[in-house]
C-alpha cells in the first residue's frame, strides 16, 4: 500500500502500519483513503476546476454565476468533503513531517478552490468542517499556517505519470508554478552557496567559488523571470489562476493567500549581502508575517541567518582593518557584482511581473472586485507600497534605511586599495 507515494506497511485491515507520531503512539493514518483523496485532486477536481474557469474566461468575469456552474461548485465542497471525512474519521496521523506537509497541501487546495468559487460561506460551514479539523491539526503538527502555500504546488507536489497536482488542465497554471518554482530554487542555491562563506572568511580562495556560484544562480532567477513573462499569459494569470491563491478561512480565522515568494532563500540573501537589516521594523515585519507561511525546514534556516553578521560588514571589517589583499579585492568585486544582481532581480519581478500581471489588469476589475484581488489581505495600493519599499532596499536604492552608502564605501575601500598597490 502507498502513503502519498512511500510504501507502509498494512495490518491487514486497509490501514498503515507506521510508527508513532513524535513518540506519542497515535495511530497511523488510512493510507488508502488518503490515496483515494489525492487520485480525486488529480483527475474529477482539475476537470471541475478546469470547466468552471473556461466558462469564466469566455465571460471576461473572476466568477459567473447561474445554475449550472453553481451545481459544480458545490460538487467539488460536496465530493471533496466526502473523501476528507474518512480520513479525520479514521484519527490516524502521517508519521512522517513531509507526509503531513504534503496532505495539507491536498486539503489545501480543495479549500483553496472553494474559496475561489465562493462556495466556503456559512451555508458550506458543515461540510468543510472536517477539512478545517485536518488542516488546523496538520498545521499545529508542523508549526505552519494550516492553509495551502506555494511550497504544495512545488517542492512538496510529487509528480505522478509526469504531472504534479495543479487546481486546472489550464497551461497558464502550469507555466506560473513551473517558472516561480524554478526560480524559487535557484534562490535556493544562490543562498546556499552565501550561508558556507562567513565560516570561512569573505578573503579565502574558496570563497570566490561560491561567490561565483551564488552570481550564477542569480542569472538563472533572472532568466526564469524573464521566461515567466513572456509565457504567461496577462488575462489568464488574472482570471483563472490568481484567485486560488486568495485568503480563505479555516474555521473561525482567515489566512491570507498563498505567495510564490513564500520560502527563506530570498530573505536569506537579502540578510547576508546586508541589503536588508533584520533590526529595521519594516523588515521585521516582513519576517514576522511571512515566517508561518514557510515549509517547515525553511523556518529554521531564515531563524539562523537573522543573528549572523552580513557579508557587507565582513567585507567593510576586513578591509578597513587592511591592507586589501588581492584576494579581498576580487571577492569584493564578486559580492558587490551579486548584490547588483539581487537587486536587478528584484526591480524586475516588481516591475515586468507584479505591476503588469497584478496592478494594471485591476484597475479594469470591477469595484466590488478590488477589495480582495491581492493574496495578502490589505488593498493593492498597501501592498504594492510594501513590495516597492522592499524592492528599492534590495536594489540599495538612495533612500532612508538601505544599504547605498556602506556599499559606496566598500567600493572606496577596495578602490584606495588597488590605488595604494599600483
Amino acid at each position: 500500500m502507498t502513503e502519498l507515494g512511500r510504501v507502509v506497511g498494512d495490518d491487514g485491515q486497509g490501514r498503515a502500519t507506521c510508527g508513532p507520531l513524535g513518540g506519542q503512539g497515535v495511530q497511523a493514518m488510512d493510507a488508502a483513503a488518503v490515496d483515494r483523496f489525492d487520485r480525486w485532486i488529480r483527475q474529477e477536481f482539475v476537470e471541475r476546476n478546469t470547466e468552471l474557469e473556461e466558462a469564466y474566461f469566455s465571460a471576461r468575469r473572476e466568477i459567473v454565476h447561474d445554475p449550472h456552474l453553481d451545481t459544480i461548485k458545490r460538487m467539488i465542497r460536496t465530493d471533496g468533503a466526502k473523501l476528507i471525512a474518512p480520513i479525520v474519521e479514521d484519527g490516524g496521523m502521517p508519521p512522517g513531517a513531509q507526509e503531513r506537509y504534503r496532505l495539507l497541501g491536498a486539503v489545501g487546495f480543495y479549500l483553496a478552490s472553494c474559496r475561489r468559487h465562493e462556495v466556503d460561506g456559512p451555508d458550506g460551514a458543515e461540510e468543510l468542517s472536517a477539512a478545517w479539523s485536518l488542516a488546523n491539526l496538520l498545521g499545529s503538527s508542523l508549526g505552519v499556517v494550516p492553509r495551502f502555500v506555494f511550497a504544495h504546488q512545488s517542492f512538496y507536489n510529487p509528480a505522478v505519470h509526469d504531472a504534479y497536482r495543479t487546481f486546472t488542465s489550464l497551461d497558464d497554471e502550469s507555466v506560473f508554478i513551473t517558472y516561480n518554482a524554478l526560480a524559487a530554487l535557484a534562490y535556493r542555491r544562490a543562498a546556499h552557496a552565501l550561508r558556507s562563506v562567513p565560516p570561512m572568511g569573505v578573503s579565502n580562495p574558496m570563497a570566490t567559488y561560491l561567490l561565483e556560484d551564488a552570481r550564477a544562480a542569480l542569472d538563472d532567477v533572472m532568466e526564469f523571470q524573464r521566461t515567466l513573462g513572456r509565457t504567461l499569459d496577462v488575462d489568464r494569470f488574472f482570471f483563472n489562476v490568481r484567485p486560488y491563491f486568495k485568503p480563505y478561512r479555516v474555521g473561525g480565522t482567515e489566512y491570507r493567500g498563498a505567495n510564490a515568494g513564500d520560502f527563506s532563500a530570498i530573505n536569506e540573501l537579502d540578510v547576508l549581502l546586508g541589503l536588508c537589516d533584520p533590526r529595521d521594523p519594516f523588515y521585521q515585519g516582513i519576517l514576522a508575517e511571512k515566517r508561518p507561511y514557510l515549509p517547515p525546514e525553511d523556518q529554521a534556516r531564515l531563524r539562523g541567518v537573522v543573528t549572523a553578521e552580513s557579508l557587507l560588514e565582513a567585507f567593510l571589517r576586513e578591509a578597513a582593518a587592511g591592507p586589501v589583499t588581492p584576494r579581498l579585492r576580487e571577492n569584493a568585486e564578486h559580492f558587490l557584482a551579486l548584490c547588483r544582481a539581487h537587486g536587478t532581480a528584484s526591480s524586475f519581478h516588481h516591475h515586468k511581473l507584479v505591476k503588469p500581471f497584478l496592478e494594471e489588469p485591476a484597475r479594469d476589475a470591477p469595484e466590488e472586485r478590488r477589495k480582495g484581488i491581492t493574496a495578502s489581505g490589505p488593498p493593492l495600493e498597501v501592498v504594492m507600497a510594501w513590495l516597492a519599499r522592499l524592492s528599492d532596499l534590495r536594489a540599495a536604492r538612495d533612500l532612508p534605511g538601505s544599504a547605498r552608502l556602506a556599499l559606496e564605501r566598500l567600493r572606496n575601500l577596495i578602490a584606495d586599495g588597488a590605488r595604494t598597490d599600483g
